[in-house]
């Protein structure tokens, strides 16, 4: 095992806090109109069908920007993009502060939605760019579970914000933060091509790595490769069950129990973080483990996709009781631990796009995968809000929640496998880790 050179260490522990900070910015801003649902929908006169398409204009527009973002990543960076992508999203958040129709809320949740796409499939590069093979779970199980320390902190930040300022100041405040670390994030990374590596680091971060790199970046042709692998279609469908509950979660959990569990605003925004807490631990024990059953000899690929399964599995398993439950106090233990185990399958999900692509098309693997997620789950919230329209209850909606992420177990399981059929035109004699 070559060993790492300090410098090597700042540059990944840098990159790692820089990728979780801000993480947690942008679930924050996509936490805001969650926080703000009941307050939103008196002002604008929103029904639950309503809301939930506004909350879904989000995830829609995200989705569909996932495919250019991946190859952009891929051919200009993550310091570009991301930044770009942090400071566009941030003006965007600021402007959700002085909307006053339900199309001008839309138009400012596109928006939101397209420049935060870059995030994730950076996060995914920018791991595979300065970690070996061996170690990328950890840092990748990091920055994920900004996506569940957020919604963790956020009832009770974003609370006392809107219920001391009001909800608009409370969207511009969250706006001139994300600017604030936009600055900080170009300013301070660097791509691991704009850094002059000595043979030994060079060494150490491509130690266990069988993949030969493209010396040219992307080519339009090894882009539209990963479409034909087996492995790409099965996690794009599956990641949409990951997703799907995930996000009926972060939209509607504070609705659901302002609604069905009829708690206050106050209240609510204290309860919520609860099962985040247990998905912040689902998310950081999912790089741990997948880099456990490597160093195991379980092969790459194979040790992230068990979690997976296990992990969407028990995600529908808790997530049935939970919609059954007269207790208000084991509803919350059931969505705890549903929380746990979807965000379990989250995390290793953003592991296994590391050991599935080469260095030079990780973004893209990783912003396909995305893009199926957020398709799927951008269902979420307009088909609870029709499902509690008409039945006045959440039951169905966790129902459907359930099975969907269940169906998803079984494609990860019977679709992804360790050696992909179509070899991608710059790997033709070579195989994936």
């Amino acid at each position: 095992m070559l060993q790492k050179s300090p410098r090597l260490k700042r540059i990944q522990m840098v990159a790692v806090v820089f990728l979780t900070v801000a993480g947690i910015v942008n679930y924050l801003d996509r936490s805001t109109l969650s926080i703000a649902n009941h307050l939103v929908s008196e002002e604008l006169h929103l029904s639950a069908s309503q809301m939930g398409l506004l909350l879904s204009a989000f995830s829609l527009s995200y989705a569909f920007a996932q495919l250019p973002v991946g190859a952009l990543l891929d051919r200009f960076g993550s310091r570009v993009m991301l930044g770009l992508g942090m400071l566009v999203w941030s003006l965007a958040q600021v402007a959700g502060g002085f909307i006053q129709t339900l199309n001008h809320f839309l138009f400012a949740r596109v928006v939101l939605g397209v420049a935060e796409a870059p995030l994730f499939p950076a996060g995914a590069k920018v791991v595979n760019e300065w970690f070996a093979v061996r170690e990328r779970g950890r840092p990748t199980g990091t920055f994920i579970s900004s996506s569940t320390i957020a919604p963790m902190i956020a009832p009770p930040l974003l609370t006392v914000l809107m219920l001391g300022f009001g909800w608009r100041a409370m969207f511009i405040i969250m706006g001139v933060l994300g600017i604030l670390v936009a600055v900080g994030w170009y300013v301070v990374y660097r791509n691991r091509d704009e850094v002059a590596l000595t043979d030994t680091e060079t060494a150490h971060l491509d130690e266990g790595t069988q993949i030969t790199e493209s010396p040219k970046g992307l080519s339009f042709a090894e882009w539209g490769a990963l479409f034909r692998l087996r492995n790409t279609w099965g996690m794009i469908f599956g990641f949409m069950g990951v997703i799907y509950m995930v996000w009926l979660y972060l939209t509607w959990l504070p609705g659901y129990l302002e609604n069905e569990r009829h708690l206050s605003i106050a209240h609510t925004g204290w309860l919520v973080s609860i099962p985040y807490i247990f998905g912040t631990i689902g998310m950081v024990s999912s790089g741990l483990i997948a880099d456990y059953l490597l160093k195991r000899g379980m092969a790459p690929i194979r040790s992230r996709k068990w979690p997976l399964c296990i992990g969407l599995i028990g995600a529908a398993a808790f997530t049935v009781p939970a919609a059954y439950t007269p207790s208000t106090t084991l509803a919350i233990v059931y969505v705890s631990a549903a929380m746990f185990f979807v965000n379990l399958s989250s995390g290793t999900a953003w592991a296994l796009v590391s050991v599935a692509a080469p260095r030079h098309l990780v973004a893209s693997l990783g912003s396909m995968q995305n893009f199926g997620g957020y398709l799927g789950g951008s269902f979420a919230p307009v088909i609870t809000g029709i499902v509690v329209d008409r039945t006045h209850s959440f039951v169905n909606a966790l129902l459907i929640s359930a099975g969907v992420a269940f169906a998803a177990a079984f494609v990860y399981l019977f679709v992804v496998r360790e050696v992909a059929h179509t070899p991608l035109p710059s790997t033709a004699n070579t195989q994936p880790t």
